[in-house]
């Protein structure tokens, strides 16, 4: 296969402002987000912010400590004859709950801009940037941008360096020569503006007494910049080919290029907890395009130019650039927040339910090496896991749902009572196991595997009357809008427990050790997956599942497509997707729902209804010039889809264990479609 064209056929490109698409560079742990002039010169053209961002910085408002998990009001449910608290409102404590959801949160580390005077002496505005070209060459990860000012061209490419978390640009154009050309870094306050994280997202700009910026080291081609925020710090390094550097503001620096250098300047800007460390942009520019070129021509690829189907092109230009922003927002050591490293979406937190659909790809698409970078965290947190379990009684490690980067979990109305991530790192070590089977694998995620089922076990309750396993309540289905105290056996929960315990046995049994017998025990004996008038419910307490309750997630349908549905009879199940098709409110749905129906779709054999899901004409279900996962207004980027539309391919490609052996299963065999791909591995 010709990778090269297949991924560049997709490179993106704008020849106008497009305020929902920005293009972002970057390498997994760092990021950072780009107006059509290169930098973000003008963040106010975007519906949202232009992001620099790492995974490592962070803040605490007021210090690390001001307060802790038992500063929080916790609100008690009966639990099976006993209290568990869950913080799920501010109560009579809400400065701790809003202090405790927002921090810490994840930095803007500094907005990196030009500033273009006109000829009248006074700065450019937005409307004064014409002749628009920019695009983003996937195959080497530069982004190109060329456009005049007055008439005069200005050319720049921007890129990351693989290595470290900086950029380097390389900027031509006349306005350098006429002195009318310049760069300047500004830094924000660290704390968030509202405690709603969708307020929130900007930001701060006016306070400049909550932080501090001193210039540490400086000479005629470099600066050193110490930034201090409360207990937390970081510095900023900046190199360039010639010019001088000023403080133009309380926190920000001007570099002012020298005019008798000619028409171009180089520079490299990185930042680090301390002492960054910079290439020169040469070898940044080389050492990306290697890095990429490697990227794509590892695992797997897919073609579907030979298709008559008119959605075919969309649908390959979808799964190209998902591979490359899942590689740059969700391929690094911590599970991503849902907006990856392009701006804070939750307080910059990582929701854990959402891990799987970030990075269940990778493994399928060969490159399970990507998710191991963060199936490690796992491991690292345990001990946040095991507390969790045990405050409320439980035995094992509790898996918390939005979390910072420690795993540390924080009140909300709603992550306190969701189960579902709670298998996630059991599935996923196995998709990790099966591409690449080894000893040292087993015993790297022993720990992850059986200290996950033991919390599933005793979180089971055992009904002695139906003679079953229930689960809650309390508990939040993954279809969230249902309450905690009222939820009881939602379909894809039962099946996803009965999956993970089976799982745990057959880790067991791999390395020759004895399973826990409450494995077996609990998995064999779950409750019947509820169901009514021949469609699954949204859990056994929810007859009105396809009227009152038809919006937000379907989750119901992930019992059959996302697992094997070992438990579930496919005659309802078909029934409940076609019912889901038909009544749900697809509006409220959100971008990983229309993958998850295509997956239910392929494994029940209705392959032109996946690919109907896949690309549903709904808001939620957009993909953007620049890749991204459209959801709403302030949420433009949502990885979960992204993530999702690479599993729900790679099944229906690859096919799924124990499925049919057709080529490409999930896709219509009436020669509509092209499906030529090599690499991929089947579902489970």
């Amino acid at each position: 296969m010709d990778r090269k064209k297949i991924v560049q056929r997709h490179n993106p490109e704008l020849h106008k402002w497009d305020p929902l698409s920005p293009f972002s560079v970057g390498n997994g742990e760092f990021a950072f987000s780009a107006d059509i002039t290169g930098l973000q010169t003008f963040p106010e053209q975007y519906e949202v912010p232009l992001g620099t961002q790492s995974n490592w910085g962070w803040h605490y408002t007021g210090g690390h400590g001001k307060f802790t998990d038992q500063d929080a009001e916790y609100q008690m449910f009966e639990t099976h004859g006993r209290l568990v608290g869950y913080p799920m409102k501010p109560g009579d404590k809400a400065e701790a709950y809003h202090w405790l959801r927002m921090n810490p949160h994840r930095l803007q580390l500094g907005r990196i801009s030009f500033r273009f005077l006109l000829e009248s002496g006074e700065t450019a505005e937005a409307g004064d940037v014409a002749n628009i070209s920019q695009k983003l060459d996937l195959w080497t990860g530069v982004l190109t941008s060329e456009y005049t000012v007055q008439g005069i061209p200005v050319h720049v490419k921007t890129v990351c360096d693989p290595s470290s978390d900086a950029i380097g640009v390389r900027v031509a154009s006349g306005l350098i020569g006429q002195g009318r050309l310049q760069v300047f870094v500004r830094f924000p306050a660290p704390d968030m503006t509202n405690t709603s994280w969708a307020k929130a997202v900007f930001p701060d700009w006016d306070h400049d007494d909550r932080h501090r910026t001193e210039l540490r080291e400086g000479s005629d081609n470099g600066a050193l910049l110490e930034r201090t925020m409360d207990e937390d710090a970081y510095e900023a390094r900046w190199t360039w080919s010639a010019g001088r550097l000023e403080r133009t503001g309380a926190h920000e620096f001007t570099l002012f290029p020298s005019a008798g250098e000619g028409d171009s300047l180089q520079f490299s800007i990185g930042f680090a907890p301390k002492s960054p460390q910079l290439a020169s942009v040469d070898e940044m520019i080389t050492a990306s395009s290697l890095h990429w070129e490697k990227f794509w021509l590892s695992g797997a690829a897919i073609d579907f130019s030979g298709s008559s189907d008119p959605r075919a092109y969309e649908l390959e230009r979808r799964v190209v650039l998902s591979q490359f922003l899942c590689a740059m927002h969700s391929g690094g050591s911590l599970p991503p927040q849902e907006t990856g490293l392009m701006y804070n979406s939750w307080f910059g937190k990582a929701h854990l339910e959402m891990h799987w659909w970030h990075a269940s790809h990778f493994p399928l698409w060969g490159r399970e090496d990507i998710l191991l970078r963060s199936m490690d965290w796992y491991t690292r947190i345990l001990p946040v896991a095991f507390d969790l379990a045990q405050s409320q009684g439980y035995e094992g490690a509790r898996w918390p749902k939005m979390v910072d980067f420690e795993g540390k979990p924080c009140p909300s109305p709603v992550a306190p009572g969701l189960i579902w991530q709670q298998p996630h790192p059991i599935a996923l070590a196995e998709l990790c196991y099966k591409a690449e089977p080894t000893q040292e694998l087993l015993e790297r995620f022993r720990e992850i595997v059986y200290a996950s089922a033991d919390f599933m076990v005793s979180f089971a309750h055992w009904d002695e009357t139906k003679r079953v396993y229930d689960l809650g309540p309390p508990l939040i289905p993954a279809q969230e809008c249902h309450p905690l105290a009222g939820s009881k056996n939602p379909p894809y929960e039962l099946e996803y427990w009965k999956y993970g315990l089976e799982i745990a046995v057959r880790w067991a049994e791999r390395l020759q050790e004895t399973p826990d017998p409450k494995w077996a025990e609990v998995a064999g004996a779950m409750a019947e997956p509820p169901q009514a008038e021949g469609v699954y419910l949204a859990h056994e307490l929810c007859p009105d599942t396809f009227t009152a309750k038809n919006h937000d997630h379907p989750s119901m349908l992930g019992a059959l497509g996302i697992l094997p549905g070992t438990r579930i009879d496919r005659d309802v199940m078909l029934n409940t997707l076609l019912k889901v098709k038909e009544v749900w409110k697809w509006g409220s749905a959100w971008g990983w729902d229309f993958p998850m129906c295509a997956m239910t779709a392929a494994r029940l054999g209705e392959p032109d209804l996946a690919v109907d899901f896949l690309l549903m004409d709904a808001a939620k279900n957009t993909y953007l010039t620049n890749g991204h996962n459209y959801q709403r207004p302030g949420l433009s980027a949502y990885l979960p889809g992204n993530g999702g539309v690479l599993t729900a391919i790679a099944m229906m490609a690859a096919g799924w264990e124990g499925g049919s052996q057709a080529q490409n299963p999930g896709f219509p065999q009436d020669g509509s479609w092209s499906v030529k791909w090599e690499g991929l591995k089947p579902w489970l």
